[in-house]
C-alpha cells in the first residue's frame, strides 16, 4: 500500500509541474496534495512543522503568481492604468482558458497604457513587463514543485 501513496504522490507532482507551465492547472497546490498523501504511509515521512511550512510556501507562491505580472508591468514603465489593465486582463482572461491567462494580462496592460495616452511603444513595453512577470511566476511555481518532488523521492 505504501507504493500506491508514493506513486500517486509522484504522479500528482508531475501533474503539478505541467500545471506550472500550463496556466490552467494550479501547480503548487496539486504538488502539496501529493506531499500530504505521503503521510498515509505506515511510516510518516514528514513532520507537521515541515508540512505547515510547505503550506505557507504554496500560499505565498500562489499570491506571487498573481502579483508578479503586475510588478513586471510597473517595472517596465507601466502606469497605474497599465497595472489596472494587467489585473483586469488577468481576471477577464481567466475564463478564456490557458492562453487567456497569458494573453489577458499582456493585452490588459497594453490597452490600459493606451487609454492612459501612452505611445504604442511604451504601452507594448509595459505589456512585455506583464509577460515577463508571468514567466517569472511560472518559474517560481516550477521551483516549488520540483522541491516537493525532491522531498517525496527523498522520503522513499
Amino acid at each position: 500500500m505504501e507504493w500506491l501513496w508514493i506513486s500517486i504522490g509522484i504522479i500528482l507532482v508531475i501533474t503539478a509541474i505541467a500545471g506550472s507551465i500550463l496556466p490552467l492547472l494550479p501547480g503548487p497546490p496539486i504538488a502539496f496534495i501529493g506531499l500530504l498523501l505521503q503521510q498515509l504511509r505506515p511510516e510518516k515521512p514528514f513532520t507537521t512543522r515541515f508540512l505547515l511550512i510547505w503550506a505557507g510556501i504554496v500560499i505565498i507562491s500562489l499570491l506571487l503568481d498573481y502579483l508578479i505580472p503586475i510588478w513586471g508591468t510597473k517595472k517596465f514603465g507601466g502606469t497605474k492604468y497599465g497595472v489596472w489593465g494587467c489585473t483586469l486582463g488577468f481576471l477577464a482572461a481567466f475564463w478564456l482558458g490557458p492562453w487567456g491567462v497569458i494573453i489577458g494580462p499582456f493585452a490588459g496592460a497594453f490597452f490600459g497604457e493606451m487609454i492612459a495616452g501612452q505611445t504604442s511603444r511604451k504601452s507594448f513595453k509595459a505589456a512585455v513587463g506583464s509577460f515577463v512577470g508571468f514567466l517569472l511566476g511560472s518559474f517560481l511555481k516550477l521551483v516549488v514543485c520540483f522541491f516537493m518532488l525532491y522531498y517525496i523521492i527523498q522520503s522513499i
